[in-house]
This record gives structure tokens, C-alpha cells and sequence, in this order.
């Protein structure tokens, strides 16, 4: 039976405002030059609700991952920017690490199950990033946020364009060799919200790289709004209206396997991309395939879960504010798990969290940040405040979605945290933020 979801009063969705086509004509700009250029497969069906979610009115637990904010267009200053003037820079928290950051995107096929958001089809398509501790980076350009396409696509949807807002450049450099003193990585797959893409998890992904972890961040294609394929192709959402979450979710666990699938033949010496391009040098012999973890945000959190039911190689999961679905919370998990909420959210409001709590038979801790919200756990925390003029977004309403905390602490709480306990449940090194409240992070407490 499908329960569906009542529309929150005050959230008014970027994509309420229309088609990407639509927003550029409201601008006046037309399509983007780098849209038209590109082919788009596919056209959204869904009105972006999770109709099996129990606890509706939570706000933690938003319809659309991918930029549920109170603004009813870009705002009449943005007029001034492009004419004359030059489009708003983004930037993006700068990586505290001890090493430099490299990273590459790789397409994967997989020709054992088709699509189930395409009819007709005959395999499964993703894009994923690696993100991993890099040597010299001298003559290897940092990555974009987001490929010139899809972060065409994605600023349209929330009514802005490139001519507006440029994305900003993140700590990966293309291709730059790994750092082989060392030896072997932990792996940390990163599933995000829904609707939203991988490029929501870069801060945290970079971040954990520059730490010594080898992170791949992972889209889930037809249910992410926009993913970038090679040759220019643009695949946006297809996901039919009505979906339920726990179904999306094992499309998302289904999705992780085979990734980890294509880890494995990397640590082989293969070359699993169809199209063979280069891979960074020395990344088959840094693939530890025996220390795995996983951590997502929203949705993503959830699929974190329903993954490591799926798939034992997952060691340790941690899930980022994320209401679970389906009955992978009622099912005994064995290994380590992480509960990261926002400041108002915990196992007191959340039944799923409830739900899984007693079925966690491995290290398990609950945590949570407060000064956070649900969109404090991606990219949207460092990204929206800088767009808040554009967006006509008073501090109010800022708060009102991003909560209080600063966007760069609240990347290094995060961070701080998750290192913690990949490091403990991966590693074999005990950190004492997981023995209880610390005073050098006042902001998180343990929930018990």
C-alpha cells in the first residue's frame, strides 16, 4: 500500500518554477550555450516524493534532496550580474589533510541488469568519482564541482545559469598518481540524497581523501537529477512518480555491489571503464577490497544500510541524517554503524531509527550535530549561503535550512567524526572522540 506524503507548507522546490527551459526563458538567456551543446536523455516524471515515508512532517526528512528551499525565483538583483558584470565564484572549503588530493571519474556498465527507470533496456549505467591521496599535482587541473553540462542542468533547476553563478574548482587533481608510500587504501563508497547527485558529497569526499582514504562517490542514475556521461550525454531523472523509497533503495544497494564489483577487478589491474581511458598511476596496487566502508546522506544514509545487508564486503556504514525504508532496519546488522543526525533529528523523532537501533549487533554509535539541519550533511551547506543573494534568501530562511552551525565547521565536525570512526572500525586506530562529548567539539553530543 502506498502512503502518500502531504507537501510541507513552507518548502517551495527550485524545480517548481518549471522545466530548465522554462527558468532560462524567465531569465531571459534562453538555454545555456554548454546545455544545447550536450544530449539529454529523458525527461523527469516524478514529482520528487517518497510516498512510504511514515514520519511526513519531520524536517529532516524533505521530499527533494536535491535544493528544498523557501524562494519563489532568482531574485530581481541577479539581473545585474551578466551584464557587465562578472557571474558570482563560488569556493569551497579548502581540504585539512596532510596530503594533496587526486581524483578521476570513471564509467561503469553493467550488462547483468537493465535500468529500472528505462523500459526496454538491457544494462545498468553509472558514473562514479574516486578521490584519493595524491603525490605531485603539478600539471594536473583541478576537477570542476561539476562537469560544465550537468552543472548547466543543475544550476537551472535552481533558476540560476553560468552566466549567474560559476561552480567553483574542488581540491582533486585530474589524474595525479597516488600517493604509493601508502601501501593499500581503506575504501569509502558515497551514496547521496535523493534527486541530488554525487558532486553533493565532494567536501566531505576531498576532505576524507586528503586523509589517506580512497573515496568513491557514487550517482545513481534516472533517480539523480542530472549525471554526465561521456561524449556529452546528459541523463537526468526518469524515476516514476509514485516510487517508493525502499524500492529505490535496493536499486541504490544494487548499484553499490557493482561498484565495489569494479573496485575489485581495478585491484586486479583491470580497467573496467568501456572506454579505457587512463587510469592515475599506481591505483590497482592501493585498493585495499578488505577494508571497506560506506556513508550517504538523506536517502543516501538509508541505502548505507540496505548495501551492507546486500553486500558483506561493507565493514563499517555511517548514515548521514538519513530516515531509513523498507525491512533492512528490522534485519540484525553485525558490523560497525554510525547514527550522524542533524540537531533536530534523532532516534526520539525518527521510528526508523528506533526500528534499527536494537538490530545493530556491532559497534553502533548515535550522534548528533546540533546548529545543523537535514541539508547540513552536503553541499548545500557551503554553497547556498554564497548563493543567498541570487536566491533572494533572507538569513532567516538560511537558518531555517542550514541551521546555524558555519558551513566550514560544520564540514570539519563531520569530517572529524567520520575519520574517527572509519579509522577505528578500518584502521585499528581508537580515537577518543567516540568515548563520549569532547569540549573541542561542543557541538556534538551522544544521544543514548
Amino acid at each position: 500500500m502506498k502512503h502518500r506524503r502531504p507537501r510541507p507548507p513552507r518548502r517551495v522546490l527550485a524545480r517548481a518554477v518549471g522545466t530548465a527551459g522554462a527558468l532560462a526563458v524567465a531569465l531571459g538567456a534562453g538555454v545555456t550555450p554548454a546545455m544545447a551543446a550536450g544530449k539529454v536523455s529523458g525527461e523527469s516524471a516524478t514529482t520528487g516524493s517518497s510516498p512510504d515515508e511514515p514520519d511526513a512532517s519531520a524536517p529532516w526528512a524533505p521530499e527533494n534532496d536535491e535544493l528544498p528551499l523557501d524562494h519563489k525565483a532568482v531574485h530581481p538583483e541577479a539581473f545585474s550580474f551578466g551584464l557587465g558584470g562578472s557571474p558570482l565564484q563560488l569556493t569551497m572549503p579548502a581540504t585539512t589533510g596532510p596530503y594533496s588530493v587526486g581524483m578521476v571519474g570513471l564509467h561503469l556498465v553493467d550488462k547483468s541488469r537493465p535500468d529500472p527507470y528505462v523500459p526496454g533496456s538491457k544494462s545498468r549505467e553509472v558514473m562514479v568519482s574516486l578521490w584519493y591521496p595524491a603525490t605531485s599535482t603539478s600539471g594536473h587541473y583541478q576537477a570542476p564541482w561539476e562537469p560544465s553540462i550537468s552543472g548547466a542542468h543543475f544550476l537551472a533547476t535552481r533558476g540560476l545559469s553560468t552566466g549567474l553563478v560559476t561552480l567553483p574548482r574542488t581540491a582533486g587533481h585530474v589524474l595525479a598518481p597516488l600517493n604509493s608510500k601508502l601501501g593499500k587504501l581503506p575504501v569509502l563508497l558515497y551514496s547521496t540524497g535523493l534527486h541530488s547527485d554525487r558532486s553533493m558529497g565532494t567536501a566531505l569526499a576531498q576532505e576524507l581523501a586528503s586523509r589517506g582514504y580512497l573515496v568513491v562517490t557514487v550517482d545513481h542514475t534516472h533517480d539523480a537529477n542530472e549525471v554526465q556521461f561521456p561524449g556529452n550525454r546528459l541523463e537526468v531523472n526518469r524515476m516514476p512518480a509514485g516510487t517508493h523509497s525502499s524500492d529505490t533503495l535496493k536499486v541504490r544497494a544494487a548499484d553499490i555491489k557493482f561498484v565495489i564489483d569494479q573496485l575489485d577487478a581495478i585491484s586486479k589491474g583491470g580497467n573496467p571503464d568501456p572506454g579505457h581511458p587512463t587510469l592515475p598511476t599506481g591505483l590497482s596496487k592501493a585498493v585495499d577490497m578488505a577494508h571497506i566502508g560506506m556513508f550517504g546522506w538523506s536517502l543516501g544514509g538509508a541505502a548505507v544500510d540496505t548495501s551492507m545487508q546486500l553486500d558483506h564486503r561493507i565493514a563499517a556504514g555511517a548514515n548521514l541524517d538519513g530516515q531509513f525504508f523498507g525491512t533492512a532496519p528490522s534485519k540484525d546488522l553485525d558490523r560497525p554503524f554510525m547514527l550522524f543526525s542533524s540537531g533536530t533529528h534523532n532516534r526520539n523523532n525518527d521510528s526508523s531509527w528506533r526500528t534499527l537501533w536494537p538490530h545493530l549487533k556491532g559497534y553502533h554509535v548515535d550522534i548528533q550535530l546540533h546548529g545543523a539541519a537535514h541539508q547540513s550533511f552536503s553541499d548545500n551547506e557551503w554553497m547556498v549561503p554564497q548563493e543567498a543573494r541570487l536566491l533572494g534568501l533572507s538569513q532567516y530562511q538560511l537558518q531555517q535550512q542550514f541551521g546555524t552551525i558555519d558551513p566550514d565547521r560544520a564540514v570539519k565536525v563531520q569530517s572529524d567524526y567520520l575519520t574517527a570512526f572509519f579509522d577505528q572500525e578500518l584502521r585499528g586506530k581508537h580515537s577518543a572522540l567516540l568515548d563520549g562529548p569532547s569540549k573541542s567539539y561542543p557541538e556534538i553530543s551522544f544521544v543514548k
